[in-house]
Parts: C-alpha cells; structure tokens; sequence
C-alpha cells in the first residue's frame, strides 16, 4: 500500500516524522481522513487527537490546536502543543482536568473564565485519551 509523509511540528520543535498510510485529524469544520494523493488543502484544527495509521497499528498524537496542510505526497501539522502517548505526564493531565472541572462549575457567571476552563478541560481530556487513561 502507497503511504504519504507526515510531520507534526511544534513551535518547540519535530513531534512526528514518518510515513503512513492514513493521517486522521479533527478540524473546526469535522473530522478529515487522509490518504496518499489527496488534494492539497490548509485547515485549521482543534484540540484532539491525530490519528496515524499503518498496517494494523494505529499511533496517537495529541494535538492541541494549530493547522494542517496537506499535499499530495506529505502532510505537515503545525500544533500550537503535540505530543506523542509516552510524553504525557497522565497524572498532571489529571490533576489540570481536575482543576478545569473546578472552575467550570465556579466561575459560570464569568464567560471569559468559563471559555479558559472549558478549553483546558479539552486539552486535559484529549491527553488522558490519547495516553489510553
């Protein structure tokens, strides 16, 4: 089976560099399956996981916002944060997740609060998932 290049870049540095037969990505617009030969295309992501299939494996990135470009032969994924199941720290994921929930249900009355905490909730959860926790 053909595979297509993918790279997931932070502004810290490579995250991911490797081909695979399938990248799956979650944008603003919905999730987006690709494969090699795909049209070229930019869109935004959101909080969520990047999914990076090959053979009967499938890899995990956590992907916290940024964007996806797309070409026929490579994928590169510009995240605000990345990073793969073996670099998160499952209990500090936990303990923001924790503190995220806090504020939700105390600071209802304070919309910018409220859109902070409920972002970190995302990014807490998405990281719990992809390390399998």
């Amino acid at each position: 089976m053909s595979t297509i290049h993918v790279n997931v870049v932070t502004p810290d540095g490579k995250v991911y560099d490797g081909d695979v037969e399938m990248v799956s990505v979650r944008t603003v617009e919905g999730e987006l399956g690709i494969l090699p030969r795909h049209i070229p295309l930019v869109a935004p992501l959101t909080v969520g996981a990047v999914r990076l299939k090959k053979g009967s494996t499938v890899e995990k990135v956590a992907v916290s916002g940024g964007f996806v470009e797309v070409r026929p032969d490579q994928v590169t994924i510009l995240a605000e944060a990345a990073e793969l199941p073996s670099g998160i720290d499952v209990e500090r994921a936990r303990q923001a997740k924790e503190r995220a929930e806090k504020r939700i249900h105390s600071t209802q009355d304070d919309a910018v609060d409220f859109k902070r905490a409920e972002l970190a909730l995302k990014r807490a959860i998405n990281r719990l998932d992809v390390a399998g926790k």
